[in-house]
């Protein structure tokens, strides 16, 4: 079945001979066409143009989209999607001066979320996750990368990954698997770390190579948590079964994460709120694409990553939304487009570039979505009626998207 949109009042982001990656000045360049239509066939994008070129076309489904802009779906590349509850408690320990540190000091954090998926069924588990997978797309989000690491136990990370397993295969969405069970150090293991490191590696990594559970493999290389030389082992055992690394790095001081993630051909490496000149540089001389996660900066009041001048220096940047329950309670993409231009420094075109083809890159969906394209795959979503695409990040906190498309069908 065919669907045509017309009258669209800015298609965003549509390309004859999509860019596979935007970097440095290139990522204030947005393309799109005014006054457009837009033919889908089956799933896949079959064309576009302006109005005035558009086809006599039988037997389609129609939607006018007078006065409204059609995107292509956000890519989240970063998400901790799989939890069990809340951590409002937590919260509330920050609005009162507590540390990020202070309170996984005092028994919350990661361990926190562990101790209470440990408890979690499976069937608890995907029942609450499809709820957040459904929240998300309704926000714009057209594909998304889930890690486990709130297991912390070959049962519980198994458990994990066999959930994300089930979504991906239900999932309206592209899904992408992230094997973290280095997200830390669990209590049990506290004054053994090696012994944990020994569990990931001979325990968890073999069950999960059997039952194909990860697309990737990442670590939390940073202060208080795996050190580089820790990082570097996992990511080589990881790569050894089959994994492709990303990596947590300089979330909370300069870890040295961003150089083992080059050194380990890192597809990303993300957080980066500790990113100096010398960092930069190691940046410029790799593929990895850096991800920067505006919302963790913004609700636990650090310091945000310099964005600028990164991408001043000629970096790619890529966005996503870290919803988590501790960290980001908020898979909401629109807010990380107004995060990043207000804290970031980015322009909306920056914005826009960084959560679709940057951050399809980022996930190995470059070729399959992250701009509106002949041949891609038509996941993407008309907003209300709006003055300029630039409304999108402006007004924070409303959802202005009217209609989700995902595989050419109104969600």
């Amino acid at each position: 079945m065919k669907l045509i949109i017309y009258n669209i009042k800015g298609l965003v982001q549509a390309e004859d001979h999509p860019r596979k990656i935007v970097a440095g000045a290139d990522m204030a360049k947005l393309p799109m066409i005014n006054e457009a239509w837009l033919l889908i066939d089956n799933s896949k994008i079959l064309s576009f143009g302006p109005m005035a070129s558009m086809p006599e076309i039988e037997d389609a489904e129609r939607i006018d989209a007078n006065g409204r802009f059609v995107f292509p779906s956000y890519i989240d590349p970063h998400t901790h999607l799989v939890f069990a509850g809340s951590r409002e408690k937590e919260f509330v320990m920050k609005i009162k001066g507590a540390s990020y540190q202070e309170i996984a000091a005092a028994g919350g954090g990661i361990l926190n979320s562990a101790d209470r998926l440990a408890l979690a069924t499976e069937e608890e588990l995907l029942e609450s996750a499809k709820k957040r997978l459904t929240e998300v797309i309704r926000t714009g989000t057209g594909a998304i990368e889930i890690k486990s690491g709130y297991g912390l136990s070959t049962d519980a990370e198994i458990k994990m990954l066999r959930v994300i397993k089930e979504l991906k295969r239900i999932s309206p969405i592209p899904v992408k698997a992230t094997f973290l069970g280095a997200h830390a150090v669990p209590a049990l293991y506290i004054n053994n770390r090696e012994l944990y490191i020994r569990e990931i590696i001979d325990k968890m990594l073999p069950v999960i190579k059997k039952e194909d559970l990860a697309d990737y493999i990442d670590v939390f290389c940073d202060k208080g948590f795996f050190t580089p030389v820790e990082t570097d082992i996992i990511l080589k055992a990881g790569i050894a079964s089959g994994l492709k690394p990303r990596i947590h790095a300089n979330e909370l001081d300069y870890s040295g994460g961003i150089q083992v993630a080059v050194a380990n051909n890192a597809l990303s490496v993300d957080h980066l709120e500790f990113t100096g000149e010398k960092e930069i540089e190691v940046l410029l001389q790799s593929d990895t694409m850096p991800v920067l996660l505006p919302s963790t900066a913004f609700f636990l009041r650090l310091h945000y990553p310099p964005a600028r001048e990164m991408i001043e220096a000629g970096l790619p940047i890529a966005l996503a939304s870290d919803y988590n329950p501790g960290s980001s309670p908020s898979g909401n993409m629109n807010f990380v487009l107004s995060l990043a231009c207000l804290y970031l420094k980015m322009t909306p075109e920056e914005a826009i570039n960084a959560a679709t083809i940057n951050s399809a890159h980022a996930l190995e969906l470059e070729d399959q979505l992250g701009s509106i394209s002949p041949g891609k795959t038509a996941n993407l979503f008309i907003t209300e009626p709006v003055p300029d695409y630039s409304f999108i990040p402006y007004s924070f906190g409303t959802n202005r998207i009217e209609t989700v498309i995902l595989n050419g069908k109104v969600f």
